[in-house]
């Protein structure tokens, strides 16, 4: 993060803080547009009252107040659009990424389940028995009720990852191109296999009524309802992403990929399909595996990868048979 905090400080957020808390005073600076209004301002402050004695005096008066004026005019001219917060004070850096990550959150949930929604998403799956009334404008009140005190526990690992405490590394020769392309795999499996065990027990009867039940009110769901959770919830499966980068290095632009990434792989096994017989159906955990989990609730709990649901012995696989549009088809029938 400590680059799109970066990115954000160049382009706007220096501004803002210069702004909203500049080091120089409002006052002081208006003062200082001009050198005569400083010249007069020093010369009034060091000298006032004073009454030179001599011609001798009072040229060295004058020459000494315009080196004040002018070295005074130049401290302001240099304080001039500068914050008091610097890049680094820390309370900066937190409101700072507390905004980054909620206004980015938000774009890439509208716009890439808006998306989902509207171009892959089988609109027919609203009249499933089961589909609530209402409920893609419930998802995102969910949504939207979780992203401000998820960002908020999330803060203290970007933080760290911003002030250097974090394993993300910025040249690929730190650790070679091979290691940099390995990492990928490794993060995907490492998170996976973390994300699994996290889910498996939050369906725990002790936890899961507090935490993880909203999300399975969606028993059809669409791509709004990626993020329609506890807040808890999501940060219990986010941590995962965060403690890789502390374990293991990462270079900064694949964690920045990845982040957004496994926030558009969340929406995408979110759009109820149900896709059978194919190729890489056994080793991915894709949008049919993940419509069996919320039909089903105790299969399936992999995010990417099938493989600890096998060892687990929780995996389902897809069949035609187990197609939620079967039971729309039904509902067609009956009305008819």
């Amino acid at each position: 993060m400590d680059f799109v905090l970066q990115m954000a400080d160049d382009l706007v957020l220096d501004r803002f803080w210069a702004w909203a808390v500049p080091a120089l005073p409002r006052s002081l600076a208006n003062a200082g547009s001009s050198h005569h209004a400083v010249s007069n301002t020093i010369r009034s402050s060091k000298v006032a009252g004073a009454r030179p004695s001599s011609s001798t005096t009072s040229n060295f008066t004058s020459h000494l107040s315009n080196a004040w004026a002018s070295n005074a005019t130049s401290g302001m001219e240099a304080l001039d659009g500068v914050s008091a917060w610097g890049r680094d004070h820390l309370l900066r850096q937190c409101l700072s990424l507390y905004a980054i990550t909620f206004l980015g959150i938000l774009l890439l949930y509208f716009s890439f389940a808006g998306f989902s929604y509207y171009f892959v998403f089988n609109h027919d799956m609203k009249n499933h028995p089961r589909f609530l009334k209402n409920q893609v404008k419930l998802e995102i009140q969910c949504s939207l009720r979780a992203f401000a005190p998820l960002d908020l526990l999330t803060l203290p690992w970007f933080i760290a990852e911003v002030r250097g405490h974090s394993m993300l590394y910025e040249n690929i020769s730190d650790y070679g191109l091979a290691y940099a392309i390995f990492s990928i795999p490794f993060f995907l499996v490492f998170t996976d296999a973390c994300i699994y065990w996290v889910h498996r027990l939050e369906h725990h009867p002790r936890l899961y009524k507090h935490i993880h039940k909203p999300h399975h009110k969606w028993l059809v769901p669409t791509p709004f309802a990626s993020h329609a959770f506890h807040p808890l919830d999501g940060y219990a499966q986010s941590l995962p992403y965060h403690i890789f980068v502390f374990l293991f290095p990462l270079h900064r632009f694949i964690y920045i990929g990845l982040f957004v990434f496994v926030n558009c792989w969340s929406i995408l096994i979110h759009d109820s399909d149900m896709i059978c017989n194919s190729p890489l159906e056994k080793v991915i955990n894709g949008p049919s595996h993940h419509t069996l989990h919320h039909l089903y609730f105790n299969v399936n709990y992999g995010q990417y990868f099938t493989g600890c649901d096998r060892l687990g012995g929780s995996y389902r696989a897809p069949k035609a048979e187990d197609d939620p549009l079967l039971d729309v088809g039904k509902e067609v029938k009956k009305s008819q």
